[in-house]
């Protein structure tokens, strides 16, 4: 199904593409028709339409004069984002990307940061660390791979002036030692906060371990660039009423509320299609709304009045939206 082109979008020139490591990409896009691109704060990613149609989003590692530095891990697995990056775009390409979004700020007055990259995750991570090295803050960075190959950034992090603070992990290399998550979190503090990136898995064991030690929830903060699914075998059919002409349009079980819409010419601005970016954001005016996204914080979803129509389903009989 087609998709709704991305409001406000940026031309972009991709000004440089190198190989950073195994399977992993670097894009740098330059702006066109401005001196220079929106500001990005460390956390921040875009949402880029690729040449096979796509829309992805992918954390800005820089923005520096010569624009945004990217970094894309070919996914062999994926659904496709990935594969057109690597395979189709080259250097002179005019992309198409958002403003940046910033879902994964950092918090200020932080005494102490601990920064945890699994893989790619280093993307935002590694943002993070530069920022706070010329804040003069006090952090650590603790990154692991596969492979000292599949290590993007190796050379950049060995001549950073904050390298001593950088600690890297080798899965196929002992001499680089394991990651010990019990020692590092076991004295937390109100002030200190953990920020991590990675596959879910690797993500998942340093929230628990870090919960486990008593950190707060409230000093916990993590990027995720795939939703977990959610399996749901009595997922039922609903009703959508469209506030404004009274139309009503069915849901089917196995069928998601964006692609209603869009199969009966309801045009709703969609990226990810996993409840990660937002973009989607639909607001409720009647209905009690299954939240299967990760973008809305708990006291949002306790509002009851938006939801996701990409991943996000009604409890009950139907919802009454404001379109």
């Amino acid at each position: 199904m087609p998709q709704p082109e991305m409001p406000d979008y940026l031309a972009v020139r991709v000004a440089r593409r190198e190989r950073l490591a195994t399977d992993i990409l670097g894009l740098t896009l330059a702006p066109i028709e401005a001196s220079s691109l929106p500001p990005a704060t460390p956390g921040s990613h875009i949402d880029v339409t690729l040449p096979n149609g796509l829309v992805r989003q992918f954390s800005i590692v820089a923005h520096t004069a010569a624009g945004y530095e990217l970094a894309i891990l070919r996914e062999a697995s994926g659904r496709g984002g990935s594969r057109s990056v690597h395979d189709d775009v080259v250097t002179g390409d005019v992309l198409r990307i958002s403003p940046p979004r910033n879902l994964f700020p950092m918090a200020t007055g932080a005494s102490r940061s601990l920064l945890f990259a699994g893989g790619i995750g280093i993307t935002p991570i590694l943002a993070m660390a530069e920022a706070l090295a010329a804040q003069g803050a006090a952090f650590e960075l603790h990154y692991c791979t596969r492979s000292a190959q599949r290590c993007a950034f190796l050379a950049r992090l060995a001549q950073a002036p904050y390298a001593n603070r950088v600690h890297l992990y080798h899965d196929d290399n002992p001499a680089t030692g394991r990651l010990d998550l019990a020692s590092l979190l076991s004295k937390s503090t109100p002030s200190q906060h953990l920020y991590v990136c990675g596959p879910e898995g690797f993500m998942e064991h340093v929230l628990s371990l870090a919960r486990g030690a008593g950190w707060q929830e409230a000093n916990l903060h993590a990027e995720r660039f795939h939703a977990a699914p959610v399996m749901a075998a009595d997922d039922g059919s609903f009703e959508i009423t469209l506030a404004r002409s009274g139309r009503r349009i069915w849901v089917a079980a196995d069928q998601t509320a964006i692609a209603a819409l869009h199969a009966a010419g309801v045009t709703v601005p969609m990226s990810c299609e996993q409840g990660i970016c937002g973009t989607c954001a639909t607001r409720v005016l009647d209905g009690e709304i299954d939240h299967r996204d990760m973008f809305f914080t708990d006291a949002e979803r306790a509002a009851g009045n938006q939801f996701t129509p990409c991943c996000s389903r009604a409890r009950g009989a139907g919802l009454v939206l404001d379109l």
